[in-house]
């Protein structure tokens, strides 16, 4: 059991823990799915979904990509028209990319099917594993999204 100090060695061994079954969790998803669209692109559609509008450089950063790939991503999503480019005012060179109606409905629909293709692995849960795996979603989503807000505060400063 993990003690009331928030930096302990067993906190870091439960968030490796964590992230290594989320990312198996997510291949056996991906792989169920029979989904061939790159990793890369689901993650940029979710960047986006994330965060919102913001500029090449950015987005390859958020997306972990190098700025060449995401121009090619970004060159995709414009061709099937899942993203969009919007000019920023104060720079006529510059551009963000935000979600366009296509890609938002295409990464509602991929994320449906991962749900879907999951499912039967955990058919057998009873309501208070449920519940468990509600609450970690919760508690993973809440301090996520606090070191997103923190961040934003950070580059505005």
């Amino acid at each position: 059991m993990i003690n009331d100090n928030p930096s302990t060695p067993e906190l870091s061994a439960l968030l490796s823990d964590l992230v290594s079954v989320t990312h198996r969790l997510t291949r056996i998803a991906a792989q169920a799915t029979g989904d061939s669209t790159s990793p890369a692109t689901w993650r940029t559609l979710s960047v986006l979904s994330s965060f919102g509008p913001m500029r090449l450089g950015e987005l390859a950063k958020q997306s972990r990509v190098s700025q060449p790939t995401m121009t090619k991503i970004v060159a995709n999503l414009n061709e099937v028209e899942w993203i969009r480019r919007i000019a920023v005012v104060d720079d006529a060179r510059g551009w963000q990319i935000a979600l366009a109606p296509k890609g938002i409905a295409a990464l509602a629909d991929w994320r449906a099917r991962l749900g879907s293709a999951l499912s039967p692995l955990f058919d057998d849960l009873d309501a208070s594993e449920l519940d468990v795996i509600s609450r970690a979603v919760d508690l993973i989503s809440e301090a996520t999204e606090l070191r997103a807000k923190s961040d934003s505060v950070v580059k505005a400063a």
